[in-house]
């Protein structure tokens, strides 16, 4: 059994974690958030310690490092996304290897920092990269290995998930702090493209604002247009009232369903986290270089096939 330590215990995604330490076998010893909303705990780790000072926080994980059995092992980090290099440094030093939501970091200077970090302290991180885990994408991943075409796939993301107006007063709608909506709810898409289809090579963007995103990314065996939104303006028709959350990918004109179990899969990454197989700095080195050139990138007009047909309506409005 490991012990571990969660830092962002009140955030959207905590509870997943909380799960996975205790559907593994594996003991919450204590968490951490500023806010105190974190009734969860008590039907998950009502043993656990709590704080809401990291100062406290962190000198109680420390003392417990003086017996082995009590010893944090592992530090799980669902932090806003520009805190994360920050508590996953802390965690390093700690002594503890780490498991980080994504986005993991925002660029590759912090990406490089925590590789140093790594180095310095012997410890490992890992990232949150469940759709690698999603038996649908691994099917599809065989799909593509085991019967190349002499053309490239030519694939259609389309993943609206409506938020409410609480969304751009969070920090998540501060693109300083969630680095905008393609890093915020697309940097594991971009990581599922890259997983299947291999090297990147052409990345363009097409359209960007506080509420959606769209563009072209072309891969060693795949031409892919995407478009990602949180504004439930964006639903299709026939769904608008119905269902909150629009996901899907065509290939050659194929849907491919993933949606069922896409909210289940951080049990089975804790398990090979566990297993010595998770996903480290290196893995997640693709996403974050993807997403930190296309928020930096121009908007440049679409060519006819490279366009996503939402991009037509919206530069109609």
């Amino acid at each position: 059994m490991k012990n571990f330590a969660l830092i962002g215990a009140a955030g959207y995604i905590a509870p997943r974690h909380m799960r996975a330490i205790k559907e593994t076998g594996n003991h919450l010893s204590v968490a951490y958030d500023i806010n105190d909303s974190v009734g969860i705990i008590d039907s998950i780790s009502p043993q656990s310690e709590f704080f809401t000072d990291f100062e406290r926080f962190y000198d109680f994980a420390h003392r417990l490092k003086r017996d082995p059995k009590t010893a944090v092992n592992f530090v799980s980090v669902c932090t806003p996304n520009y805190m994360h290099l920050s508590h996953i440094t802390a965690a390093l030093r700690l002594g503890c290897d780490v498991i980080c939501e994504k986005p993991l970091v925002p660029t590759r200077t912090d990406l490089e920092e925590l590789l140093q970090v790594e180095k310095e302290t012997g410890h490992k991180v890992y990232n949150i990269l469940q759709l690698r885990h999603h038996q649908a994408i691994l099917d599809l991943k065989k799909q593509v290995e085991m019967q190349p075409k002499a053309d490239k796939y030519d694939v259609e993301l389309t993943y609206i998930t409506s938020r409410g107006q609480w969304y751009m007063e969070s920090w998540k709608g501060d693109p300083r702090k969630s680095f905008g909506v393609a890093t915020n709810i697309g940097v594991h898409f971009f990581d599922m493209l890259h997983f299947i289809f291999g090297k990147l090579e052409k990345n363009v963007l097409h359209y960007a604002d506080a509420q959606k995103a769209c563009g072209y990314l072309e891969y060693e065996k795949a031409r892919v247009r995407w478009f990602l939104s949180i504004d439930a303006n964006d639903l299709p028709e026939d769904i608008k009232g119905q269902q909150t959350t629009f996901r899907t990918i065509t290939i050659d004109g194929d849907d491919i369903e993933f949606s069922k179990g896409f909210t289940d899969l951080h049990t089975v990454s804790y398990e090979e986290i566990l297993a010595g197989r998770g996903y480290g700095l290196e893995d997640a080195r693709f996403s974050v270089e993807t997403v930190e050139y296309i928020r930096s990138a121009p908007q440049k007009a679409a060519l006819p096939d490279e366009a996503h047909p939402m991009l037509t309506q919206l530069l109609q409005k």
